[in-house]
């Protein structure tokens, strides 16, 4: 294994807010991702349950984000809100980029492979990264953005908007 320097976590440079609990029947917090979040094997983004957010959500954006990819910026593998208040469980599989599973007017934006969908872990070989999943609690129903913007655009929305957020992270290291 490469032993690299932990790059900040994504949310060290926002704003404090309060925080709420999200869990996973596929993700143990701080565990090794399964193979069904990897992108060479299944490839499929995670069940995620959220609770004890603020009465006053909106919505709902869910990131996945690798702070540790060798870029310089990290690396976006899963971007999408607008997801009702009402909702407060995505099933695994719903990130597929066929909007299965996903509630009506839910925005799924490009990630960093150019899909409008989840992509899985896939770090370079002997990497072991952070694979960082939040689920944000958002003021409006409607964050702004289009699907057409870039994961960044989404961050600076979500930077002004977020009421609260919840974070599983998972770690994988890429075969050597």
């Amino acid at each position: 294994m490469t032993e690299l320097k932990r790059a900040p976590l994504p949310h060290d440079f926002h704003p404090a807010v309060p925080s709420f609990t999200v869990v996973s029947d596929d993700i143990e917090p701080g565990s090794v991702l399964k193979d069904a979040q990897v992108h060479a094997a299944g490839n499929t983004s995670p069940q995620l349950r959220w609770e004890g957010f603020p009465a006053e959500t909106k919505s709902f954006a869910v990131t996945c984000f690798d702070p540790d990819a060798p870029t310089g910026s990290g690396f976006w593998h899963w971007v999408l809100f607008d997801i009702p208040a009402s909702v407060a469980e995505l099933p695994a599989g719903a990130g597929s980029g066929k909007f299965e599973g996903l509630p009506e007017g839910a925005v799924q934006v490009r990630n960093d492979y150019g899909s409008k969908d989840f992509g899985g872990a896939a770090p370079p070989a002997g990497e072991n990264h952070r694979y960082v999943f939040t689920v944000y609690a958002v003021d409006s129903e409607r964050l702004g953005p289009d699907a057409d913007v870039s994961p960044a655009v989404v961050g600076f929305n979500l930077r002004f908007h977020t009421l609260a957020r919840a974070q599983l992270i998972a770690e994988y290291e890429g075969p050597s």
